[in-house]
């Protein structure tokens, strides 16, 4: 019998992966073989901050493992519902900070704007978890305010993308605000921090990386890995599509208890970030936002960790221990 040749299947869009993502608490852990435990695991009531988390991402966690740190990440858990002092809504002064509308101007000489409040994955530690996305977003107006703000103070020369996470807007959307800053002379770099290369890869595809390589200013990315099994075979490829592209590639992690505080699991998380040509930058202490308390490591383990890491890496597989204070000229170290 003879059998028509078939096409070969076309990779899906990011588009499409993007609203195939896991809302339901009690899918999530059904697709982790973890439904038994649910009584156990999930908050008696809404923590106010919805489940998101695509696929891909949930193909990494392992089955029937309900201390998965890639789970735990981004699973709703009773713990967030208790108050505990010292952990706030708006726990790095980002309220104070606001500049223009969806501008937050805290450091000399950087900016950072607001692209969107959407994001493909809703970590539990999120600092902006309880912000006001739906009244500031940069984006809105075609970019305006921002651009507005940013041609009229000469001191900033650094644009910073945040969200939310600004690859959650279509390239074209984009397109909009790269254009509108490659007419301000002052402006020298262009910094994205993302998670999209880390959860939903596909992300960084054909029609963005044109977009992106023809930037007339040096390029930044920043990407968000915790662990070591967040970055597969397909994370590895955009991050080496982002640095072909003319980007020097960072990465930020939070320290993180039962997901990374082990000085195992920071130096393989090195290790693969460096195999992936990304440069470990900062280990970010917890930022006390309200509902995460939960995930934070004091400061005597979280230094001795770094220490742990200073014996066995090179100085530049050593990501730089910081804090986010609220009015602070910078991060600072621990």
């Amino acid at each position: 019998m003879i059998t028509a040749n078939r096409a070969p299947a076309q990779p899906r869009r990011w588009q499409q992966l993007w609203r195939e993502a896991v809302t339901d608490p009690l899918e999530l852990l059904g697709l982790l073989d973890l439904t038994d435990r649910a009584g156990e695991l999930l908050p008696a009531s809404d923590t106010g901050f919805p489940l998101r988390v695509p696929r891909g991402f949930v193909a990494r966690m392992r089955r029937g493992d309900a201390r998965d740190p890639l789970l735990l990440q981004v699973l709703p858990l009773a713990a967030e519902l208790g108050e505990v002092p010292g952990f706030t809504r708006d726990a790095v002064g980002d309220l104070a900070a606001r500049a223009a509308h969806g501008v937050l101007h805290k450091y000399r000489g950087r900016a950072l704007l607001l692209a969107t409040g959407s994001c493909a994955v809703h970590c539990r530690y999120c600092f902006r978890r309880h912000f006001p996305y739906a009244a500031e977003t940069a984006a809105a107006n075609g970019w305006r305010d921002a651009v507005t703000h940013l041609a009229a103070d000469r001191s900033i020369d650094e644009v910073i993308l945040s969200g939310g996470d600004p690859l959650s807007l279509a390239t074209h959307k984009l397109a909009e605000l790269g254009e509108a800053i490659g007419a301000i002379a002052h402006l020298k770099r262009l910094r994205l921090h993302t998670r999209l290369p880390v959860v939903l890869p596909e992300r960084v595809d054909a029609e963005f990386l044109d977009w992106f390589g023809a930037l007339p200013q040096q390029r930044v990315v920043v990407i968000h890995a915790n662990h070591p099994r967040e970055i597969d075979a397909a994370v590895g490829a955009a991050c080496r599509a982002l640095q072909a592209a003319g980007a020097t590639v960072l990465n930020q992690a939070v320290l993180l208890h039962g997901i990374n505080d082990d000085a195992d699991v920071l130096a393989e998380l090195s290790e693969r970030l460096f195999a992936a040509g990304v440069l470990p930058y900062y280990l970010h202490q917890l930022d006390r936002v309200a509902g995460a308390a939960h995930f934070e490591v004091d400061d005597a383990r979280a230094l001795a960790l770094v220490d742990a890491l200073r014996d066995r890496l090179p100085g530049y597989l050593v990501p730089r221990l910081v804090r986010e204070i609220a009015g602070a000229p910078s991060k600072r170290p621990v």
